[in-house]
């Protein structure tokens, strides 16, 4: 049975409370959308799991990916991507309002690196294999074609165009709607919380861990049968803590991505296409901006609160995009903003070249029974915890003699997706509208409550009832909105502070991170009577989200 209390951050003292008086089936060591992802899993079949993320949930790698699904360029892998499509329509389904169906067009340039037959048959093979849709198959567009959709390429460079079907997702968006729907299944959560060490039985197995609350510094133990660490590019701290880091390795490396208006840059289409060195760059639309960036990685030794995004990085993107437009010349000064996405790899002993990587999941099993697990594509998440909880429903029969369900997560809508229809893209519109409908007498305008559905998707109704009250209240629609919002994020997102909001549930520092300079006072005052903050925390947070602004939009 689901239950029905809010996710609120304002329970936090009572859960790790909790999580410190009772022994668990399985403890996850943090909150990204691997270990969000088992968490879900293993909570649906019953058993008794607990969550903890030494940071916020998805602060990492997780709020930072790309947040297109599962790119077909990249992959000649056919099980793999036969696995991907069925994957992302899973996703569709159960995460329709952030999991959004994305044409993408491949131009192609006359004496380019790439070949149109042999791109066009890997696309039309990956296309028959993996089951894609008639009206979703790729289509060869002439130079007409695509010169019509995108008015922006250049014209004497350009010979035609492939056209093909994409998802794009927030990611973290995708990580707590996932945390919270393994909340209303009975799990233990909380964040901020930090895996310190480990304890043992004395012969030498894992029974549980030493952690730290970074809130207040107070310490305590979590035991568990089982201890899953799904630390992303922190996963061999941990290994290292038990003593168990040997053979294959993680590897940091770095994707820049960056942000360009779109009055500046008026794409109307989302694009990827190969540069001189092929490498492959994707500008994607979203409402009023452009982001671009590039799936190939570079090394990186740093952790996120210290990468620098170079001059140099930034202007590789900016001049693979103006060569293949036509009269474009955007320049720095033009950057928005922009963020680094820091991917773990999977890398051979004594082997640091990013060629002998692998993005793909990899499970590492020690002696104590710690379970360490680094995930490949964001698409696969949920095969990756079904895998892990498959090892540790073993484990639980074999020691515990317990038996439990089968996964079930394929059917499981997750918070915010719990739509009362199969989710059809005109199905989606359709629903948006009739709830704008519903509020457009507050006069919020339709491109902000647009944002606000597909942020939020049927949980949006919590939001509404309390705009109305804030707007009959104030009679000031952006406030009011503003308000609702904030109060939904703390009631049932587990936000307790202003970069929590802004970063990880609202992504506004990535594709509106002029509207974070609006209202950063006012959100900072809501926050603070909601939470009942001193004037010392206030000024802590309004210090630690000015620095993540400045990590944006300064360029070294």
């Amino acid at each position: 049975m689901l239950q029905q209390k809010k996710f609120s951050v304002l329970g936090r003292s009572e859960t790790i409370k909790e999580m410190s008086s009772k022994e668990f089936d399985l403890l996850v060591i943090g909150g990204g959308i691997i270990g969000s992802g088992i968490l879900l899993d293993a909570a649906s079949r019953g058993m008794k799991t607990a969550l903890i993320e030494m940071q916020d949930f998805g602060e990492s790698t997780s709020s930072r990916y790309t947040k297109s699904i599962h790119n077909r360029l990249k992959y000649s892998e056919i099980g793999f991507v036969r696995e991907a499509r069925k994957e992302r329509e899973i996703l569709h389904k159960n995460a329709a309002h952030i999991t959004v169906p994305e044409k993408i067009i491949l131009p192609i340039s006359k004496n380019g690196n790439i070949s149109e037959f042999k791109t066009s048959m890997s696309l039309y093979i990956h296309d028959l294999l993996s089951g894609v849709k008639r009206e979703e198959q790729r289509k060869i567009l002439s130079g007409e074609e695509t010169r019509k959709k995108i008015p922006l390429i250049d014209n004497k460079t350009l010979k035609s165009g492939i056209l093909y079907h994409e998802y794009k997702t927030d990611s973290a968006r995708l990580t707590i709607e996932t945390i919270k729907k393994a909340y209303e299944y009975g799990a233990s959560i909380t964040n901020y919380v930090k895996a310190s060490s480990f304890v043992y039985e004395q012969d030498g197995r894992i029974k549980g861990v030493n952690v730290t609350n970074i809130k207040n510094n107070e310490k305590f133990t979590i035991y568990a049968k089982n201890i899953v660490n799904a630390t992303g590019t922190w996963l061999d701290k941990l290994r290292e803590k038990d003593n168990s880091l040997e053979g294959k390795k993680i590897h940091k490396t770095k994707i820049v991505n960056i942000v360009i208006e779109k009055n500046i840059f008026p794409l109307n289409h989302t694009i990827y296409f190969y540069t001189n060195d092929k490498r492959i760059v994707f500008a994607i639309q979203r409402y009023d901006i452009v982001y671009i960036g590039t799936n190939t990685n570079s090394n990186s030794d740093s952790e996120f609160d210290n990468i620098l995004i170079t001059k140099q990085e930034v202007q590789y993107l900016l001049d693979a995009v103006n060569t293949i437009t036509n009269d474009s010349n955007i320049k720095l000064e033009h950057v928005v903003s922009a963020w680094v996405e820091l991917q773990p790899l999977v890398v051979l002993e004594n082997e640091n070249k990013p060629s002998k990587m692998f993005i793909k999941d990899e499970i590492f099993c020690s002696n104590s029974g710690l379970i360490s697990v680094v995930g490949g594509k964001l698409t696969g998440h949920r095969i990756t915890a079904k895998n892990i909880i498959k090892i540790i429903a073993k484990r639980l029969k074999k020691t515990e003699n317990k038996e439990f369900e089968k996964c079930q997560t394929k059917n499981i809508r997750l918070s915010g997706g719990e739509f009362p229809f199969y989710p059809e893209t005109y199905k989606m519109i359709e629903y948006a509208d009739r709830k704008y409908d519903e509020v457009k007498q507050t006069r919020i305008s339709v491109l902000n409550f647009k944002k606000l559905f597909y942020r939020y998707g049927m949980n949006i109704d919590f939001i509404i009832d309390k705009a109305y009250q804030y707007y009959n209240e104030t009679k000031q629609p952006d406030y009011a909105w503003l308000k609702a919002e904030v109060r939904y994020s703390i009631d049932h997102e587990y936000t307790s502070s202003i970069s929590d909001f802004f970063i990880r549930r609202t992504g506004m520092i990535f594709f509106c991170i002029k509207d974070i300079y609006k209202t950063i006072d006012v959100v900072c005052n809501i926050m603070s009577k909601f939470l009942d903050w001193s004037e010392t925390e206030k000024q802590k947070n309004l210090n630690e989200i000015n620095k993540k602004l400045k990590q944006a939009t300064i360029l070294k």
